[in-house]
């Protein structure tokens, strides 16, 4: 995901935090240039499930 330097950190904290909380994501690496501008990775959350203990 691209943030380009004209974004403001609130707002792109808010967009990230919509990413997480509705796709199911998380920061896996963000990369902030001289420009300002700012190269975000996300990654799939893993959701791990307990076995059962018969």
């Amino acid at each position: 995901m691209y943030v380009p330097r004209g974004v403001s950190r609130a707002a792109a904290t808010r967009l990230l935090t919509d990413q997480a909380e509705y796709g199911q994501w998380e920061l896996a690496r963000l990369r902030l240039y001289p420009d300002g501008s700012r190269r975000v990775r996300l990654r799939r959350r893993i959701i791990r499930q307990l076995r059962p203990t018969w």
